[in-house]
């Protein structure tokens, strides 16, 4: 009876549920049918608690900012700045593709918005050059893993409330794998390119002038995500106030720098930023009722357990973790499988002498490449549904581009010190 709620969340799952409402089900159907255990005040308490500690206020603040940077001409700017760099090179939109991803990493932090923003931007303008639908498409999808792990990424805020880690630490270690993972997909889309005969999309390499007018204009935005690791790493504002920081500043781009956000932006980003805001809290309340099923019925040492069953090796269970959590992102919204996992493979991780930071940052990537892989993966279905292309055909162009991704996922897997190394630096 203990893993009956489990199973019957994956049962709502496959028949297209949405995931709050099927982990609200499930854990209702447990404390209201399978236990008396727990007062209904006590279970309302447990539906409220995951929305309240301090670090989760940062989510909020951080999405404001990404839809404030949408309406203040940023991503614009910061398309420029991919194309004068990378547009020389062969698939030179592809590049920009990728580059802009990276430079969008340290400004949504939300790899749908990234996606979605691109598949309407960029996949037009690389069909116009010669590139076929469906590999734009792939491609705006891949690149789109990167933004989440590149700070301030939600999915690294929540990994690290949920496991108690630092949201500082979380976010230095995002920045080497996610520069990794956009330098492996500019490598496979060259060399796609090539066979293809996908031209630059500039005759020249930028002149060192050219780039640097580009850089005096994309300045204010490239420099944010280094303020945020530097502002946390020397004390000058917990992670919540650096996110209130950020909206005021990108607030003060909008108007003063940009001049692009005007007073009837206003409405939209309010109502934008609630829903997005709302959307994930929703989902975290629903998980945090689960979560309490989990804790309440001791899951997490039940399956710690039978992991240390199967194997002591740390090298086999991660192995098996990255099997587990890519073929789950599938299903899963990445909000809410960052609630869900850790507390169900984190002790694990623990005991075997994993990094938890570590381990946050292979859930973070494992997560986000789910949501390309086929048949649900929402990236996928994101690009697809707005570029209009054929799934069959979408998941033939990703194929090289998921090898990539998965190439880099196993490198930041077993060799700690790629994710560890600025945190030992800075430390």
């Amino acid at each position: 009876m203990a893993f009956l709620p489990l199973i019957l969340m994956f049962i709502l799952f496959a028949i297209n549920v949405p995931v709050a409402f099927s982990l609200a089900i499930s854990g209702m159907v447990y404390f209201i049918f399978l236990t008396n255990d727990l007062p209904m005040d006590l279970l309302i308490q447990a539906i409220m608690s995951s929305t309240t500690s301090y670090p989760m206020l940062a989510i909020p603040f951080f999405i404001t900012a990404g839809v404030v940077m949408s309406y203040a001409g940023i991503s614009k700017k910061l398309m420029d700045m991919a194309e004068v760099l990378t547009g020389h090179m062969q698939g030179g939109l592809g590049q920009v593709n990728i580059l802009l991803s990276v430079f969008m990493g340290g400004i949504s932090g939300s790899p749908i918005a990234d996606c979605a923003f691109e598949a309407k931007v960029l996949v037009p303008e690389m069909e116009k050059k010669g590139y076929s639908k469906a590999f734009s498409s792939a491609l705006t999808a891949a690149s789109s893993v990167i933004t989440p792990i590149i700070p301030p990424g939600i999915c690294l805020i929540l990994y690290a409330t949920v496991t108690n880690q630092s949201i500082g630490d979380m976010f230095m270690a995002g920045y080497i794998p996610g520069i990794l993972m956009g330098v492996a997909l500019m490598i496979t889309v060259w060399r796609i390119s090539k066979k293809r005969g996908y031209l630059p999309s500039r005759k020249a390499k930028a002149s060192w002038k050219e780039i640097g007018k580009q850089a005096k204009s994309s300045v204010w935005a490239l420099i944010m995500p280094f303020g945020i690791i530097m502002g946390l790493r020397m004390g000058w504002f917990t992670p919540t106030e650096c996110g209130a920081i950020c909206v005021l500043y990108s607030v003060f781009l909008g108007i003063f720098i940009y001049r692009e956000l005007k007073i009837k932006h206003i409405p939209r980003i309010l109502i934008e930023s609630v829903l997005s805001t709302a959307s994930v809290m929703f989902i975290m309340c629903c998980a945090g009722l689960f979560s309490k099923y989990l804790n309440w019925e001791q899951i997490p040492s039940t399956v710690s357990n039978f992991l240390l069953g199967l194997t002591d090796n740390k090298y086999i269970f991660l192995l098996i973790v990255n099997a587990l959590l890519l073929f789950m992102g599938m299903f899963f919204d990445a909000n809410a499988a960052l609630v869900i996992f850790p507390p169900l493979l984190a002790p694990v991780a623990q005991k075997l002498g994993i990094d938890l930071v570590q381990f946050g940052i292979i859930m973070c990537m494992n997560i986000t490449i789910g949501g390309v892989t086929p048949p649900f993966g929402i990236l996928m279905f994101t690009a697809a549904n707005i570029t209009k292309v054929k799934v069959g055909e979408f998941i033939r162009e990703a194929l090289p581009l998921l090898g990539a991704l998965i190439a880099v996922l196993l490198l930041v897997t077993y060799i700690p010190g790629i994710s560890l190394f600025l945190i030992r630096l800075l430390g």
